[in-house]
């Protein structure tokens, strides 16, 4: 799940697990697990995929790394083992496709003949080359000391088109760290529109003369998703998605003690979720509709894993997307309980709360509406298009003290927790699986679509 703002390094002391911890970890589950009122999961197998997903060894799987690689070719195997079979259209688990890097390269400009000093000069743009020196080169607008400084430049990015904005210094924090996000790079899918916002921090409103100058690089890198199928016994054209990302931040480049972002909750409990879902229903064998497993690349960076991805299907064919975020700690529900994102778009929660009835649990709503979650993992992506697509977490994202820490680790999670969770996912999509419920569409005109520029 992706921050809002800029992430940021902690220290913390060394975090090996070794196999003993390993063994007893397990052994504190075993009985919690056992008085489960379903028995569908394999704790021992749950517990050596989320060992694996958030160790060391993977260097916290970022995006471009070969690290992330590795990753990608564990889940590939476990799919292989599994006895799932290739996306139609793919040789195999792997999904690899291009993303374009557009990166600032440089950055100038003077207002009303003064040069602007860098840290007050902030782009995003997809153009490569811009010589602006009269207004009419772009639209310009002014955030005043009161304005609300995210609305506008949000605004601007759905939008689209060619912007300069000028900034009053009382938004110097915020300012800074939009061009800290924004110096990174942008990353996409095609170069289907040309537009920019170049922001100047200045008290001043209004100017007689300008010249901005600025350069882009643009280069191509390469991403892969992991996706297989479980083909169903009945309705085969009828899809019922299980994902999660498993990308993350990867390592600080300095620190003391520990510099790793394992992600062991954000997002290997999510990806160590689906895998066992895929063993459990494929063990089971009656599946009637066909259940595809898909672990996305390149969520933290912009959910560019799950775009390219709703490109290779018809998503009309997608009958509900459970999109698993973050389920290695008990939910502010208490122990084993979850929450869903947009339970007011589709009847999905609904739906599957009849199917908890007799398990003594349920799916609650959104604790934290105020944090815009709906729209901050991959489900968004299949919203968009009108799929049940929502994301299902246990997260207290409030008092998460981990959250995007290098102390998101194996160590501090829950296991029990979790697999009360994924259990609880087998029961509550069991209906899916077998046919007998069918969730209502989102409506698209009530979801926001994504930025053109950023």
């Amino acid at each position: 799940m992706p921050l809002k703002t800029n992430k940021k390094t902690n220290k913390k002391i060394s975090k090996k697990i070794t196999q003993s911890a390993l063994t007893i970890a397990l052994s504190l589950c075993l009985p919690l697990a056992a008085s489960a009122n379903a028995n569908n999961i394999s704790l021992e197998s749950m517990t050596k995929d989320i060992t694996y997903l958030a160790s060391d060894e993977l260097n916290g799987r970022a995006s471009f790394s070969k690290d992330i690689d590795k990753a990608a070719t564990y889940i590939s195997e476990r799919f292989q083992e599994i006895g799932l079979v290739p996306m139609k259209g793919e040789k195999s688990f792997k999904q690899t496709f291009d993303i374009i890097n557009i990166a600032p390269k440089k950055l100038s400009a003077t207002l009303n003949n003064n040069a602007i000093a860098d840290d007050h000069l902030g782009m995003a743009s997809t153009i490569e080359n811009i010589n602006w020196t009269s207004d009419k080169d772009f639209s310009t607008h002014v955030i005043g000391k009161d304005d609300n400084m995210r609305e506008v430049i949000s605004g601007l990015n759905q939008k689209g088109g060619k912007h300069l904005v000028l900034i009053n210094t009382a938004h110097a924090k915020m300012f800074a760290g939009y061009r800290g996000y924004f110096a990174r790079g942008l990353n996409k899918l095609q170069l289907d529109h040309q537009g920019a916002i170049v922001m100047i921090l200045t008290d001043d409103a209004a100017f007689d003369s300008i010249n901005v100058s600025a350069q882009t690089k643009i280069t191509k890198q390469k991403l892969t998703n992991v996706v297989g199928v479980l083909p169903g016994k009945k309705s085969k054209d009828e899809i019922v998605l299980y994902s999660a990302h498993y990308d993350h931040l990867g390592a600080a480049p300095t620190g003391e003690d520990d510099v790793i972002y394992n992600g062991a909750d954000d997002d290997a409990s999510g990806t160590t979720a689906i895998i066992n879902l895929a063993q459990y229903f494929t063990e089971k064998g009656n599946n009637a509709r066909s259940l595809m497993f898909s672990a996305f690349t390149a969520e933290e960076i912009g959910g560019f894993g799950s775009r390219y991805f709703s490109q290779q299907l018809n998503p009309d064919d997608v009958v509900a997307m459970v999109n698993i975020e973050m389920i290695g700690k008990p939910s502010k529900f208490g122990v084993g309980e979850m929450w869903m994102t947009g339970m007011e778009r589709s009847n999905l929660g609904a739906l599957l709360n009849e199917s908890l009835k007799d398990k003594g649990t349920e799916v609650h709503q959104d604790p934290y509406p105020e944090q815009n979650l709906f729209y901050r993992s991959d489900n968004a992506t299949l919203a968009r298009l009108g799929v049940p697509a929502h994301s299902f977490s246990s997260t207290q994202l409030d008092k998460d003290k981990h959250y995007h820490q290098v102390s998101d680790d194996l160590a501090s999670l829950d296991l029990q927790s979790m697999h009360q969770v994924i259990e609880s996912l087998s029961v509550a999509t069991q209906a899916l699986v077998d046919g007998d419920i069918t969730p209502t569409r989102v409506d698209i005109n009530e979801v926001k679509g994504h930025g053109k520029i950023y």
